[in-house]
């Protein structure tokens, strides 16, 4: 534990990092960070408190204080979450996640449908059989999408190491290099204070124990999650900026198609950090459920 809000907890041989936010009373909300990412990126706390809600962030594993799992898939992270939230004491809870954090929002959606108020999907990346996935994102994340999870995973992994070592080094210094590479939407939101300390934060945490949990999460992403999307029963919203270049909007009208229960939003002009200037119409959505 480093401070009053950042713990881990132990199961199944493995650890788990989280942090605690917002009102210790309040209606709970698990939030899951993008790829890479660690339990440090949330927005600000002063709508979170405001709402009445307790915010739970939490470190995928071989990110920030979660350990590495070997061999992991999508569908084991609801376990966690479900023991996790059994150790808190908390019986019933929404769930979020932005980018990279949305296939495991839909895990626990459909794995815990006795446990999940809601979920929300914000800026999610989706399944990679939907239709036209990657149209309009950008050129890697492109190639990461339609050719992963063809490769061996030493040879991704070394992929991994090439592409991404300069940003484990220095985050600070490749968050500056991309200034000017972003969508204008974006560029606007890391240009606020709040905004660039959280993402710079949670990649220094993400990176810290190296880029094998990234490798690993980065993989899952282009492979298919290992369950239909048509099960989830729960009530679920979407947002999506069509300025979005890093995750598809076709990603997220596939999914608001594919959930009986979905309502999509879709941000015009904005793109991927829509997050931030949402937040309070986000928790709004979920915690009315």
């Amino acid at each position: 534990m480093k401070n009053s809000k950042e713990f881990f907890f132990s199961h199944a041989g493995h650890r788990i990092g989280y942090a605690l936010y917002g009102d210790p009373g309040g209606k709970p909300v698990f939030f899951f960070h993008g790829t890479p990412g660690s339990r440090f990126f949330r927005p600000t706390d002063e709508i979170t408190t405001r709402l009445g809600v307790q915010l739970i962030t939490v470190d995928r594993p071989g990110y920030g204080l979660s350990s590495f799992q070997p061999g992991r898939c999508i569908l084991d992270f609801p376990e966690d979450i479900r023991q996790l939230a059994d150790h808190l004491g908390i019986l019933e809870f929404a769930v979020a996640g932005h980018s990279g954090g949305g296939p495991y929002v839909a895990a626990c959606a459909y794995a815990l449908p006795e446990r999940v108020t809601a979920a929300a999907f914000i800026s999610s990346a989706g399944p990679v059989e939907a239709p036209e996935a990657t149209l309009g994102m950008s050129a890697i994340n492109k190639a990461g999408f339609t050719y992963g999870r063809y490769l061996p995973w030493p040879l991704w992994r070394l992929l991994i190491w090439l592409i991404y070592h300069r940003k484990r080094d220095d985050p600070a210094a490749s968050l500056q290099r991309e200034t000017g590479h972003r969508p204008t939407a974006d560029e606007q939101q890391i240009n606020r204070p709040e905004v660039r300390e959280a993402c710079l934060k949670s990649e220094v945490e993400a990176f810290r124990p190296g880029l094998r949990g990234f490798a690993w999460d980065a993989r899952l992403l282009t492979s298919p999650w290992g369950f239909s999307l048509d099960k989830i029963k729960v009530p679920v919203y979407l947002w999506h900026g069509s300025a979005d270049n890093l995750t598809s909007i076709s990603m997220a009208r596939f999914m608001a198609g594919q959930i009986s229960n979905a309502r999509l939003t879709i941000c015009e002009n904005e793109a991927h950090l829509l997050l931030f200037p949402h937040w309070e119409e986000i928790l709004t959505q979920l915690i009315s459920e």
